[in-house]
């Protein structure tokens, strides 16, 4: 039931006194974390709710910046925290310092030191422990510890943004060491973060999980032994509501209080919400790198040919899609790398609306109409492709409607087939089980290197405990030798060139097809400041210290 505009009013014009009688705060999001391990797999939903609780060493300020949240300073060849030097087998490395903020504890009050450091960095070396980012843990050979709070950590080659350490964040080795140390190909899943996340010692940040509801909700309070900024909600609830409809009809009866752009309402349902009702809410929308695509499985012989990807391309009226679903609010993807980003290829190949040229490539592929109007080979096959998504998510899913009407016109037929983020996100895409298309967004830091979703070496395997998020399985050599070379090119000017060739074998090869670059749309509650949205891949979460309510 929509909660009364004046009732809604006078609560608006609470006292001071009234708003600061405001300890909790209920956040509505579209997904469940799949894990709460922070080093394993690597999922929005996940990366949200950590954000309240831990902190990774480095991350990028919602400015674009990056800035130290758990070091002192960043290391830079001038301050000396950075040195160039010759690894063991001649090639140009790096030794890097990282000295731990004062103070630094986890929730059952021991301290954090660099032996949490140096244990998360020996998990993430061991391949079948299957952290993500495996290719820092390749590349960073050794570490060291200098004393209680300083480390020392080798690289094995020099890159533009060495200083950035992404994910890499303490693991508290006081408890999870011997978790790990009993059976590292199990860690997964016999790690507290999943089997007792309510114990404080496994959270740093200014809250600490304190109840886990799986599939529904993760409970947060203050950690009393968080050493920073006193945060000013005593409890945060995260609800997860997979269906956006009843997310909405949530935040208007008032079970939620806001709810997360990053993971929340589409821009043109939040904006028909903004327009209803009528300034009970604060609405921002925020262009950011997220990459709404739809990933293809190259182990699929009909996919497996890279002219059914350009048919599947040049079906699809992306412009209409747009214009007609999200008022014009998202940017059409020519390619993996956003407009906003420096190194964008404005001249990269683009894929209009053209059904003739479609189905040329069809038929060049040895697809002929059949008597249903869906095409088949010479073997009789039908082009029949799973396509599927997060259920519940209604733009997806409206956008899923519309690109499978669209591909039947082509003669393709998309069979709709859908799972609960948790599923599709933790266990089908994952272990890449598609058979088919997937669709789904990436969220990236500035300047990203996409190696981790397009190095051949990034292929999930068991061999590796399915790290990696290559999930189409693309396979190209000239693309390994760009991912390798754009790290270690350190000039601006000198990287463009790469980037530029990236871009282009992406979009002749296809591995995914671009569909657009998302804006996300952050709905607050009028009594609540201090929500920075950063419009990358780390979370307005990871700031809630700052948050207030008036």
């Amino acid at each position: 039931m929509r909660a009364p505009i004046l009732a809604f009013a006078t609560l608006l014009a609470a006292t001071p006194a009234m708003a600061q009688q405001r300890e909790t705060l209920t956040i509505g999001i579209t997904q469940y974390p799949s894990t709460l391990h922070p080093n394993i797999e690597n999922m929005a939903a996940k990366s949200y709710v950590l954000g309240f609780a831990r902190r990774p060493l480095t991350a990028y300020a919602p400015d674009w910046s990056l800035v130290c949240l758990q070091c002192e300073t960043l290391p830079t060849i001038e301050n000396g925290l950075a040195v160039r030097e010759t690894t063991p087998d001649g090639r140009p490395g790096l030794r890097l310092t990282y000295r731990l903020r004062e103070g630094l504890r986890w929730g059952d009050g021991t301290p954090m030191t660099a032996e949490d450091l140096l244990f998360a960095w020996q998990a993430g070396r061991d391949e079948s422990t299957g952290f993500g980012a495996a290719e820092f843990y390749r590349s960073a050979y050794e570490m060291r510890v200098i004393d209680p709070r300083t480390i020392e950590m080798r690289l094995d080659k020099v890159t533009f943004d060495f200083a950035s350490m992404g994910d890499f964040q303490p693991l508290p080795a006081h408890l999870e060491r011997a978790v790990w140390q009993a059976d590292p190909r199990n860690y997964r899943t016999r790690t507290l973060y999943d089997t007792a996340p309510t114990n404080p010692g496994l959270w740093s940040g200014p809250y600490r999980v304190s109840a886990v509801q799986p599939g529904s909700g993760i409970t947060l309070v203050r950690n009393d032994a968080w050493s920073g900024q006193a945060p000013a909600f005593r409890e945060i609830r995260v609800r997860t509501v997979e269906n956006t409809t009843a997310l909405e009809a949530q935040l208007l009866s008032g079970q939620l209080d806001m709810i997360a752009g990053e993971l929340g309402l589409p821009v043109e349902q939040a904006a028909a919400l903004e327009r209803r009702a009528r300034g009970r809410f604060r609405v921002e929308y925020r262009p950011g790198l997220i990459y709404e695509h739809v990933d293809t499985n190259l182990d699929n012989p009909i996919l497996a040919d890279r002219r059914v990807r350009q048919a599947l391309m040049y079906s699809l009226d992306r412009a209409r899609i747009v214009a007609q679903l999200f008022d014009g609010r998202q940017t059409v993807a020519n390619s993996n790398v956003n407009p906003l980003d420096q190194m964008a290829d404005p001249a990269v190949r683009q894929y209009p609306y053209d059904l003739a040229r479609a189905t040329a490539l069809l038929e060049e592929a040895g697809w002929r109409p059949g008597p249903d109007g869906i095409r088949r080979n010479e073997a009789g096959q039908r082009l029949t492709l799973d396509l599927m998504t997060t259920a519940g998510n209604r733009s997806r899913e409206q956008v899923q409607q519309v690109m499978a009407a669209m591909w039947r016109q082509a003669g393709i037929e998309a069979r709709i087939r859908n799972e609960p983020p948790r599923v599709f996100f933790a266990e089908t895409l994952s272990r890449r089980r598609h058979q088919g298309l997937a669709m789904y967004a990436w969220i990236s830091a500035p300047e990203s290197v996409p190696r981790s979703s397009l190095h051949s070496d990034e292929i999930p395997t068991a061999a590796r405990n399915f790290s990696g998020q290559n999930y189409p399985g693309f396979r190209n050599a000239e693309m390994d030798r760009l991912l390798e070379q754009l790290p270690i090119t350190l000039s601006p000017e000198a990287r463009r060139p790469l980037w530029s060739r990236l871009q282009a074998i992406y979009a002749e090869e296809l591995p995914s097809l671009p569909l657009y670059f998302r804006q996300d749309a952050h709905v607050w509650p009028q009594w609540l400041d201090g929500v920075r949205p950063t419009g990358h891949l780390n979370p307005s979460s990871l700031w809630a210290e700052e948050w207030r309510a008036r």
